[in-house]
């Protein structure tokens, strides 16, 4: 769309509608008065309440030197990030608690510190973020002249995910706290934010630009928002958001049809949910003539959320996901307004206000702002799922008031966030996981570079696949699965996948992995591995990856104990296959331990043909 047309389609704002949020000044303190007094927002405010009185005893945390140089030295992000978004915490908290108790000036004045200090950080980027970066580099050819001016010194600054971030919640916090703030403040923050994101953003590009997958919508859409709350110049802003249409329209690429986010549910709940604060800031702005909910496309987005769970916040984790998510309860009532068929999770499930380590303002105040206690929330609902693009099947049933689901994917191994899991699943039983995705571990400077694929949280060596002659999968998109077959019926389900492909090896004919998901009254999948070489194979491994510590070994079976008292027993041929567990640990997202076993059956006799067979019968 070109500016000349988008500066055809913005409306002037008037003073009362300009918090874009509320139809007026006097709307918005009677909406934050009126909650105060509502039962079902009683749960929300304590939980905000609880982290203000908290956070009010404590100092503004620092930003030293010595923790920005940490990533640089060690490759660790966490001692870096923690301080920085407790400060995006407390600009959150007290931000609300002025808004609820205008007359707190305790409140009032954290807010104002925690505003400064934040325009007072050197960068609002990440050091993770800033390698090869103006703020990090120290060569002579950089240094500061008043003969010229040059490019790096008209860009200065780089625009991260958290730069772009900082800028619209400063210039929305602006937006709905300027008749309280300072006005020395309320100068500071706008000329922070065109200096380091507006200014860098008309005179430079940045690859996000382009980028089809969460940093185009969230660094585009930041800006976005951002401009439409403090740009005056119609002009300007116009110029601003024919470029971030464009970066939307990128992200949106990243999709297929079939509305799947191949980076996982966190970077779904992330990047789309950046999308939908764009759109309906842009929405409002423009009297609804910049509408970017009409696609089909978008639709089939809004509706993978409810695709994403085995049963309450249990998630298929595929690629860099965590396993277990809660749900931004205002961003599913808002997707639910514009698409009914968007499912509305239950209230359980909603994210708690300090759940985001990250400390998001937009999500964090919009889950405020859009809850509709009208909207009832009820359980996942049953059926089956297969997102044709992604190769994702997810079928969930359920018997005798407890709930199973399976799920399997085929793909790629270049995908968004990439792990190499051509063929893994997962199996989930009456609230217990049997099978899992470790997931994404503990993001270092590693995390994205040569070695990724080594971490085993990455590499096919994590994941419930075959290991084949001592080799893993390969990364990078020539290493697929095609689809063979796809069979749902009331009874049963089978999922048939060609995925020789994944492994780059020149002696692999054909490996076939079947799945036939048995929806009895207790469950049963049967996994089937069916292998053709052109010369016999050295090694044949077949993998699984279990949360579950406790396992008892039988002569043709293992029984898997879980802590709900739910078993699952893995039947197999002793005579072809050799059974060996090794409990291991990795660091998970967190940077935490996380225990779990790995399940090997070695083949015994390597053949050119062979067909290797599981069952797994829930009891």
């Amino acid at each position: 769309m070109h500016r000349t047309h988008i500066r055809s389609l913005i409306g002037s704002c008037s003073e009362e509608g300009s918090s874009l949020l509320f139809s007026s000044k006097n709307d918005q303190h009677s909406w934050f008065k009126e909650i105060k007094q509502k039962s079902v927002y009683k749960p929300l405010l304590m939980e905000i309440e609880a982290e203000a009185q908290k956070l009010i005893c404590e100092k503004d945390p620092e930003l030293p030197f010595s923790l920005f140089k940490k990533y640089q030295e060690t490759g660790s992000r966490l001692e870096y990030q923690d301080v920085y978004f407790a400060r995006r915490r407390r600009l959150n908290t007290f931000t609300i608690m002025t808004l609820l108790e205008p007359e707190n000036v305790e409140y009032y004045e954290a807010l104002q510190n925690t505003l400064w200090s934040i325009c007072d950080e050197y960068t609002w980027c990440l050091p993770a973020h800033l390698e090869h970066n103006p703020e990090t580099n120290t060569s002579p050819e950089r240094e500061l002249s008043l003969q010229q001016q040059t490019i790096w010194e008209k860009r200065k600054y780089t625009i991260d995910l958290f730069a772009a971030e900082t800028a619209f919640a400063l210039s929305e916090i602006l937006t709905l706290t300027e008749h309280l703030l300072d006005p020395l403040i309320v100068k500071r923050i706008k000329e922070e934010v065109y200096r380091r994101i507006f200014w860098p953003y008309h005179n430079d590009e940045f690859e996000w630009e382009t980028a089809t997958h969460n940093w185009a919508s969230v660094c585009a859409g930041s800006i976005g928002s951002a401009a439409i709350y403090l740009m005056d110049d119609m002009d300007e802003l116009a110029i601003i958001l024919e470029r971030v249409l464009r970066s939307m329209d990128y992200y949106l690429t990243g999709f297929n049809d079939d509305g799947a986010c191949l980076e996982g549910y966190g970077y779904w709940q992330y990047g789309f949910g950046y999308y939908v604060y764009f759109a309906d800031l842009v929405k409002k702005k423009t009297g609804g003539k910049i509408n970017l909910f009409q696609a089909e496309k978008i639709h089939q987005i809004a509706l993978f959320q409810q695709k994403s769970f085995l049963n309450k916040n249990i998630i298929v984790n595929f690629s860099d996901a965590v396993p277990k998510a809660n749900v931004f309860l205002g961003l599913s009532h808002y997707l639910n307004s514009i698409y009914s068929d968007v499912e509305v999770p239950e209230e359980e499930l909603r994210v708690k206000y300090t759940e985001d380590h990250c400390s998001r303002w937009a999500p964090a105040i919009r889950n405020l702002l859009w809850f509709n206690d009208e909207k009832k929330g009820k359980p996942w609902e049953e059926g089956s799922y297969y997102l044709s693009y992604a190769q994702w099947f997810i079928s969930r049933y359920s018997s005798g008031g407890a709930r199973y689901a399976f799920s399997a994917k085929g793909g790629h191994n270049d995908e968004p966030h990439n792990h190499n899991d051509i063929g893994h699943f997962m199996l989930y039983g009456n609230g217990e996981l049997f099978l899992k995705d470790l997931g994404s571990g503990e993001y270092t400077s590693k995390s994205f570079g040569a070695d990724r694929y080594s971490i085993f949280c990455n590499g096919s060596q994590g994941h419930s696949v075959p290991i084949i002659n001592n080799q893993f999968q390969q990364e990078g998109e020539l290493f697929l699965a095609s689809q063979e077959e796809l069979t749902t019926k009331e009874k049963y389900e089978q999922f048939k996948l060609n995925i020789s492909q994944a492994y780059g090896l020149a002696s692999l004919q054909k490996l076939l992995r079947t799945f036939t998901w048995g929806k009895h009254e207790k469950p049963r999948l049967t996994l089937k591995d069916s292998f053709a070489f052109f010369e016999a194979p050295c090694s044949i491994i077949e993998r699984l990856i279990t949360p579950i510590l406790t396992i008892e070994e039988h002569a043709d079976c293992i029984v898997l104990l879980g802590n709900q008292k739910q078993k699952l027993r893995i039947l197999f041929d002793e005579k072809q296959l050799k059974l060996q567990l090794n409990k291991m640990q990795f660091h998970n997202h967190q940077g935490e331990k996380e225990t779990f076993y790995v399940i090997d059956f070695i083949v015994k006799k390597l053949e050119k043909e062979c067909t290797v067979k599981l069952v797994f019968q829930f009891e």
